[in-house]
């Protein structure tokens, strides 16, 4: 069975094209990024998101902004490249990928010996190129290895949108997903709206609908009532940041009340984790830094003002569940339980250092 799944980046060898998320499922429209400052405003502005997704496109991107730059001293040309990847690497905050990407395209750049600034270009198209690839077989991981948790007859619930708007291969909490769909597995797809940019309305239903699967949008404070009618047997969210010292997870705000009423009705709490995602410089999710944004994405909905003109509003991004919370850590290598410092370590020793 081929899957008819939407594609968030897409890489011509020279041109860098991101699909605009903030305008699905009205219009699918593909944005051609013709500065870095596009790129940018793309990732802050939610164009372009999720963890994995923010990472690859960064990793273009800097190609993109350093484009111009070929005829400078290779000396200076490093400088440069330093400069746009610090620039980038600003544009959000709790996801670890992008500080990730940037960091492997600047080292890369440190320690390819080039005679030219064109030769160094060439490597680094090259390492994001890699970057690209390595995360959709890191989908690809995720889905083999999550797939067996969905049985025959399951309804599966997800929050926000971890599929293959947010990856450059088919999701992370989807990946289960798909590749049981595949296998030829029926099961039913709950998708919370996620409010307040409704990523899950917007997106998950989108692009699940699109490949085939049977999916049923709910608003998020409908999950616990669906819970307890015994509606919901799984759940499989992403996650932005993972705190590699004991497992706290950060993702999409709502998460953790997801992850508490799973808990009171006795159902597994699964997060779809690719190694770029966890952070060994987190020892607990309390090191995690948790965007907050603009007022006018609660005060609004859509066009419409659905607030009084001069209300306090909080608006993070994310939040963090506790390990506790969590049955295991989807991985590409496999599914990692608790303890999850001991176990992550063990798993992925050779991440501790990036």
């Amino acid at each position: 069975m081929k899957l008819n799944i939407p594609q968030a980046i897409r890489w011509t060898g020279d041109e860098l094209y991101l699909l605009d998320q903030t305008k699905l499922p009205g219009e699918v429209v593909e944005e051609k990024q013709e500065s870095i400052e596009m790129v940018w405003e793309a990732i802050k502005q939610l164009k372009v998101r999720g963890a994995p997704a923010i990472g690859v496109s960064a990793a273009f991107g800097l190609l993109v902004g350093i484009q111009d730059a070929l005829d400078l001293p290779l000396d200076k040309f490093m400088q440069h490249i330093e400069k746009q990847a610090a620039y980038l690497d600003s544009s959000r905050p709790t996801a670890v990928n992008l500080h990730w990407s940037m960091v492997r395209m600047v080292n890369k750049a440190k320690s390819f010996s080039v005679a030219s600034t064109t030769e160094l270009y060439k490597a680094l198209t090259d390492e994001a190129v890699a970057i690209d690839l390595e995360d959709k077989e890191l989908c690809l991981g995720m889905g083999k290895h999550g797939a067996p948790l969905i049985k025959p007859g399951m309804g599966v619930l997800t929050h926000c949108n971890a599929g293959s708007l947010a990856t450059a291969g088919i999701g992370t909490a989807t990946a289960p997903m798909y590749v049981a769909h595949q296998n030829g597995v029926p099961f039913k797809v709950f998708a919370d709206e996620t409010r307040p940019l409704l990523q899950g309305a917007r997106l998950t239903s989108w692009e699940l609908q699109k490949a085939g699967i049977d999916v049923t949008l709910i608003t998020d404070n409908m999950a616990g009532h669906l819970m307890s009618k015994g509606l919901i047997d799984l759940v499989i969210t992403g996650t932005d940041r993972v705190a590699g010292g004991n497992g706290d997870v950060a993702n999409k705000i709502g998460t953790m009340s997801v992850a508490i009423l799973a808990d009171h009705f006795g159902i597994p709490f699964y997060v779809a984790c690719p190694s770029s995602t966890i952070d060994f410089a987190s020892k607990t999710g309390d090191d995690i830094e948790i965007e907050e944004r603009a007022n006018d994405e609660v005060t609004s909905f859509g066009d419409r003002i659905t607030a009084p003109k001069g209300i306090k509003v909080r608006n993070p991004a994310f939040d963090v569940t506790p390990n506790r919370f969590v049955k295991g850590l989807i991985t590409e290598k496999g599914i990692v339980s608790a303890p999850y410092d001991v176990n992550l370590a063990e798993m992925f020793h050779s991440h501790q250092s990036r």
